[in-house]
């Protein structure tokens, strides 16, 4: 099958959608199918073989972050040319509602199209203006995928039409083949040490670094030796300003890690923590962890409780609380069987997001809306953007 992936969002910067693309396309690939990758990205960035360059990209405020896209008139030529070449059998856009690449190739194929919807945002002012190409956009997709529960509410209650519900993946075996980093996650007594890791924009509110921040600095204190890890972009000064002087020695940052360093990371502590606040339709970072045979604990949000199996596979705290959080890091550091049950429940769960299981049953999407097409090519006149 020859398949092509639109990727709305610059490959310059990583991010979880950029990271999805990229493992289905492996997956994809590794079961033989052929697949060329459109993204955002400057001309000379190192990328994968099978991505194909559309330019460099700008930044748009989108869900309480910043996405780097492309759009414009450039953009849909680019757009319209890889297409043209590539003669595929499906495309598969990603986040195909937002102002970028995605949007263009959904309007400028004559194809089966395949649609993933990662988030559960069901507005935004930059769409607001563009409801009416919204809509055509919308009426051309074959089918729909959505990557958890919410994402596919948004569909049924707001889009106008279902999605099926397949997660997001984990290269399983890039995290269980980790090797730790040199000196951790160290000793873990009763009472004394132990670490925690933390991955991801620190300075973004709805990640919850600070809640992560108050219940390590007043368990810190209770607990010598006690550590915490931190991965993901940022200032270093930035970060330690957050925390008293006398443990900012307690405190590593990696800054924005590579994939391989992700891994290892995630293998290195004793407790990996999410305590995001809101805006999660998934929970990428907490099936990485899983599979890197590292115990979770997270906000009780709902995206994170499906994942963790109601709690089964994960420890879950509530929402924005530091001092819930500050007791249940004390009780799991405290009681290695309950942490290697909680990892033993979690090795189950993950396997069910590896990718070439992920990958297969989006296979058979794609086997759906080609034959739901059955040769039929939509007309491609529209205006306004090309």
């Amino acid at each position: 099958m020859r398949i092509g992936i639109v990727c709305p969002y610059s490959f310059d910067v990583p991010g979880g959608v950029q990271n999805h693309v990229m493992d289905l396309a492996e997956a994809l690939i590794g079961l033989g199918h052929q697949v060329s990758v459109l993204a955002p990205a400057d001309e000379d960035s190192p990328l994968p073989a099978y991505v194909v360059a559309a330019g460099r990209a700008v930044p748009l405020p989108y869900n309480g972050s910043v996405a780097r896209i492309a759009f414009g008139p450039v953009s849909t030529a680019r757009v319209r040319r890889w297409i043209a070449r590539g003669d595929f059998d499906v495309l598969h856009v990603h986040e195909p509602l937002t102002l970028s690449l995605s949007l263009l190739a959904v309007l400028s194929t004559r194809g089966p199209v395949v649609a993933t919807f990662h988030t559960a945002m069901t507005r935004s002012r930059a769409l607001a203006a563009a409801q009416g190409v919204l809509q055509i956009v919308l009426e051309r997709i074959t089918a729909r995928i959505a990557v958890s529960a919410l994402a596919r509410k948004v569909q049924v209650e707001h889009m106008d039409g279902g999605a099926v519900e397949i997660p997001n993946g984990v290269a399983v075996a890039k995290f269980t083949d980790a090797q730790q980093l040199p000196g951790w996650p160290g000793e873990c007594a009763p009472g004394q040490g132990g670490s925690i890791g933390f991955l991801g924009r620190f300075t973004e509110a709805r990640k919850g670094f600070p809640v992560l921040r108050d219940a390590f600095v007043e368990l810190a204190r209770q607990r010598p030796g006690l550590r915490l890890l931190v991965a993901g972009p940022g200032d270093p000064d930035d970060l330690f300003d957050r925390f008293p002087a006398e443990l900012r020695d307690r405190v590593t940052f990696l800054g924005l890690v590579s994939e391989e360093d992700k891994a290892r990371m995630l293998r290195s502590v004793h407790l990996y923590v999410a305590p995001n606040t809101g805006g999660e339709s998934f929970g990428m970072i907490l099936t990485e962890a899983l599979a890197a045979g590292t115990t979770v604990v997270a906000s009780d949000l709902d995206a994170f409780r499906r994942v963790l199996d109601g709690g089964r596979a994960g420890q879950l705290f509530p929402t924005g609380d530091p001092a819930a959080l500050r007791t249940t890091l004390t009780e799991l550091l405290d009681d290695p069987d309950r942490r290697a049950a909680l990892t033993a429940c979690g090795d189950q769960v993950v396997a069910y997001f590896d990718w070439p299981v992920v990958a297969r049953r989006v296979v058979e999407v794609y086997a759906a809306a080609i034959e739901a097409t059955d040769g039929r090519v939509m007309d491609t006149e529209w205006v306004g953007l090309g």
